[in-house]
């Protein structure tokens, strides 16, 4: 194990419900408010939230929160409602989060590029009570027609309808018609704090339930895994609303008492000027925000030596932007962490100092985590061998919010079926070689996506690229590569002949789609091949 256990909390085995045995802390936080009334006393007046000129303490960000609730609360809002955030990156996500939590509610967020029939959707399936957004975003906002459960509709900002209620307006008479200070719901441990909603592939996205626990010990595996404190200062440049910026940003940082820098989008440029002027020193993104961080023109190494922390997900990191990176920011310990929203954020993460000789992992097995690799008919595989990942522990959600069916077809007592093909070592490092549904089958032979990129974005030139398997009645599916070089294309012919260098005949790409835009991902990262497969049709 990769964990010196002499820095770590102490855990035991706990019974959680009838099918779950799970290793959990000892001492962790009993929900996410308590995590804020900790970092309020301790570090009342140390910053919690910036964004641009303007700061909030902890001590003001515990006022806000108050304010905030004490508004809810007028509305009718109480334990058990859901709420949803359809807001982008800006302070008031925080407060708003919180004081959902205040209340004993559940808070909802909501990536700000769900067009409306999406958030209907989810407001439905949800039943939510109120949306909160901003206000560019009010004609996406379904009605009471549309959504029988939603009460309130509160926009951030001015917006001219007759049933939108103004935050400010409501603010301000919240506070002057109650004289007497609100008193925030004690939650328990298994209690659903956040529904998140999987950016999911395929069909209709389904509500992952975060509880109070399951948050806890992710933040406490990010704090003791990457060694995180007080003094540390977090870019929020990946979006609020999905799982690393709210878990292994905004609510990891309340819990260490450190303090989230709120960038309103990622920009290479206006990110660099922010980790030099606020001197960061941790980020969590996905690969391609180093890439066109390095790309830059405002990339100054000597402006960004407080910058000791870049985790990131959600693909492999591109061994070139590696090297550069180790070149120009030696003090940059680069993290590589695999996680899921099903599963709180983290499950693996790369210990200090390992990335040299682990390289072609994603880390290891966190302290309360488990991972097992299954077969197609759910039996474990010889140590070593390849299978899908199915993961278990503390941070593992209980299942989807009011989707009995979908909960029972990719939770079997406790463990997650993640859908990812990988191994893991004797060492307990992870290796992940494709989607469970993206391999390519070539005549009967495997080929796992993630070798055959990893040997495209080798190629001086190539900044991204994905395969897909194109049909052939032959073959069943030939290799299909997309790839993205912007600036100085390689020829065709060069490109093969690097793969057939590297890789079996049978791996080489036989057919290319030249982009001339960033592969399309989701909001955590993860690249959409059915959009590939759309295209290439």
């Amino acid at each position: 194990m990769h964990w010196p256990t002499q820095t770590l909390p102490p855990q035991r085995v706990e019974a959680w419900g009838n099918d779950r045995l799970v290793r959990c802390f000892v001492q962790r936080p009993t929900s996410l408010l308590s995590m804020l009334v900790r970092a309020k006393d301790l570090h009342g007046a140390r910053d919690a939230v910036i964004f641009d000129a303007q700061r909030w303490t902890y001590e003001e960000t515990w006022h806000e929160v108050q304010r905030t609730a004490q508004a809810l609360h007028s509305l009718g809002i109480g334990a058990g409602d859901r709420v949803a955030l359809f807001v982008s990156n800006r302070p008031e996500f925080v407060f708003v989060l919180f004081a959902v939590q205040y209340l004993g509610a559940i808070a909802v967020p909501v990536g700000t590029r769900e067009q409306r029939p999406g958030l209907t959707f989810i407001l439905n399936q949800c039943e939510a009570k109120a949306v909160v957004f901003d206000g560019v975003l009010a004609d996406r906002i379904p009605t009471q027609t549309d959504v029988p459960s939603l009460q309130a509709r509160l926009s951030l900002d001015d917006v001219q309808a007759d049933d939108i209620i103004l935050w400010p307006s409501l603010e301000h008479a919240a506070i002057n018609n109650n004289d007497t200070a609100l008193a925030s719901h004690t939650a328990h441990g298994a209690d659903v704090a956040v529904i998140l909603y999987t950016s999911g592939t395929t069909g209709n996205p389904k509500g992952a339930m975060l509880t109070q626990q399951n948050i806890a010990h992710s933040v406490m595996h990010f704090e003791h895994g990457m060694g995180l404190t007080c003094d540390d200062k977090s870019a929020l440049a990946v979006p609020a609303s999905h799982v690393t910026g709210l878990i292994a940003i905004i609510a990891t940082m309340v819990h260490v008492g450190g303090a989230v820098v709120v960038l309103p989008e990622f920009k290479a440029a206006g990110f660099l000027d922010t980790v030099a002027h606020e001197k960061i020193t941790h980020t969590l993104m996905v690969p391609a925000m180093y890439n066109l961080c390095l790309m830059s023109a405002n990339f100054q190494a000597s402006t960004l030596q407080s910058w000791r922390l870049g985790g990131y997900g959600g693909a492999p990191m591109p061994v070139h932007v590696i090297e550069q990176l180790a070149k120009e920011l030696p003090q940059l310990d680069l993290r590589n962490a695999y996680g899921a929203t099903e599963t709180t954020s983290p499950v693996t993460l790369m210990p200090a100092g390992a990335n040299r000789l682990h390289a072609d992992t994603v880390g290891a097995v966190l302290p309360c985590g488990d991972v097992r690799v299954m077969d197609d008919e759910g039996c474990e595989v010889a140590p070593g061998d390849t299978g899908e990942l199915w993961i278990s522990g503390p941070m593992v959600v209980p299942g989807y919010w009011n989707n009995p069916q979908a909960t029972a077809q990719s939770f079997t007592a406790g463990h997650w079926h993640s859908g990812d093909l990988g191994s893991v070592d004797a060492q307990g490092f992870v290796r992940i070689f494709d989607r469970k549904k993206d391999m390519l089958n070539r005549g009967g032979f495997k080929i796992y996506s993630v070798e055959v990129e990893n040997c495209l974005t080798r190629i001086e030139g190539v900044l991204e690229a994905a395969i897909v398997g194109k049909p052939c009645p032959v073959l069943g599916e030939r290799v299909h590569a997309f790839i993205y070089a912007p600036n100085d294309a390689p020829e065709e012919a060069s490109v093969i002949a690097h793969c057939r260098a590297a890789l079996a005949d049978y791996k080489v790409p036989e057919s290319f789609t030249w982009l001339e835009t960033p592969l399309p991902r989701n909001a955590n990262g993860k690249v959409l091949k059915r959009l590939l497969r759309t295209e290439m049709a």
